[in-house]
C-alpha cells in the first residue's frame, strides 16, 4: 500500500471493531488540490481510510492468511467536509463474515460531530485469480501495521495482545 489514509490505530479488538484517526493537513497535496480555495480531504479518500481500517480488521480475523480487497462501497453518507486542521476519528465494526467475504459498517467523527457513515464489503481473492502470490512483499504489511501503531493497541477477544503472525 503506497498511501496511508489512517494515521494511527487507537483501538483494535479482533473479530469486533477497530478505531483509528486521520489528521487532515495541507502537507498532503490532494487536500489543497481537490477543491481549490476550499482545502478538504476528498470523500473518496475518507472511504479509502475506512476501507484500510476495515480491511485490516477482516484480514486479522483470518490471521492475515486471506487476501482481502475492497469489493463494494454500499451506502455512503457524508454530513460534513473534512477540512484542514480537522482530526477524523474512524470507527469500523465487523458485521458479517462468510466464505467469500465480509461486511463492515463505519463511521467517521470530527470532534463530537458525525462526519460520515459508510457500509463496505470485502472479498477474498482466490489464489491465481486476478493476482498471483501475496498482496504485499514479505515484511511490508508488518511494517505498515507498526507505523500505524497497530501492535500497540490490538487485542484478541479475550483482551490478550494480538501476535505478530508468521505470514506478515
Amino acid at each position: 500500500m503506497r498511501w496511508f489514509w489512517v494515521d494511527r490505530f487507537t483501538e483494535f479488538v479482533s473479530g469486533s471493531h477497530a478505531r483509528g484517526i486521520k489528521n487532515i493537513t495541507l502537507a498532503e497535496e490532494v487536500v489543497d488540490k481537490y477543491c481549490p480555495g476550499f482545502p478538504m480531504l476528498p470523500p473518496t479518500l475518507i472511504i479509502e481510510g475506512m476501507a484500510q481500517l476495515g480491511g485490516i480488521l477482516v484480514a486479522e480475523h483470518f490471521k492475515f492468511e486471506k487476501r482481502v480487497v475492497l469489493a463494494k462501497v454500499g451506502d455512503a453518507k457524508f454530513h460534513l467536509p473534512a477540512r484542514t486542521g480537522d482530526q477524523l476519528s474512524y470507527h469500523v465494526k465487523l458485521d458479517a463474515v462468510g466464505d467469500q467475504g465480509a461486511t463492515v459498517t463505519t463511521q467517521s467523527h470530527c470532534g463530537d460531530q458525525l462526519q460520515a457513515e459508510i457500509n463496505l464489503m470485502f472479498a477474498f481473492l482466490e489464489e491465481g485469480r486476478f493476482t498471483d502470490g501475496p498482496l504485499f512483499a514479505p515484511g511490508d504489511l508488518e511494517a505498515m501495521l507498526r507505523m500505524m501503531n497497530f501492535f500497540h493497541v490490538a487485542v484478541d477477544a479475550d483482551g490478550k495482545p494480538v501476535p505478530i503472525y508468521d505470514n506478515l
